[in-house]
């Protein structure tokens, strides 16, 4: 009766092992499925989505901050090799972040570390050539999203900052 007791314990806890185990193995890939449908939804996949700035009702994936201006792309290299470019943006801070399809960062750059200059990415996969001029980054998988983040001074005008962030792109390589 005992033995008859502890296998089925043992049974259990094996299955919900192996059940919690499958559950977080999945959920990065399914959450970030998630993340590139809405937000491709405002624009399409590997084109860049200017937000408009943050209102109480801004709620597309997180809580946005709303100190922050956002452009996002949605990205998909298995149809070539994504080129994202952001000028120089005249902000006290600005950062081009790129998420994998395991929702791991793959990328980060911010003005601090471009001294000024452009930043040009390119997202490949292996055996993709890279444009020349642009840095070469592989992110885990072939879908995921690459965020722009602007930081605004509330006390000023945006007009400037905001056009500066809508000259951003991505495109897929020609």
């Amino acid at each position: 009766m005992i033995r008859g007791w502890l296998v089925a314990m043992v049974l259990g806890i094996v299955c919900g092992l192996l059940a919690w185990h499958a559950t977080i193995g999945a959920m990065p890939r399914a959450l970030m499925a998630l993340a590139v449908r809405r937000v491709a939804s405002a624009g399409g996949i590997n084109r860049m989505t200017h937000a408009p700035i943050v209102t109480a009702k801004s709620r597309a994936i997180v809580r946005p901050s709303p100190d922050l201006l956002y452009s996002s792309c949605p990205y998909d290299v298995g149809v070539g090799p994504v080129l994202i470019d952001v000028l120089p943006i005249d902000a006290p801070y600005w950062s081009l972040s790129v998420f994998d399809t395991l929702t791991n960062t793959a990328f980060v750059r911010n003005n601090q570390q471009t001294k000024g200059q452009p930043l040009r990415v390119a997202l490949i996969r292996k055996g993709q050539v890279v444009p020349k001029g642009y840095y070469p980054v592989m992110p885990a998988g072939t879908r995921g999203v690459a965020l722009i983040r602007v930081l605004i001074d509330r006390n000023a005008p945006i007009d400037a900052i905001d056009r500066g962030r809508r000259q951003s792109n991505c495109r897929v390589a020609n």
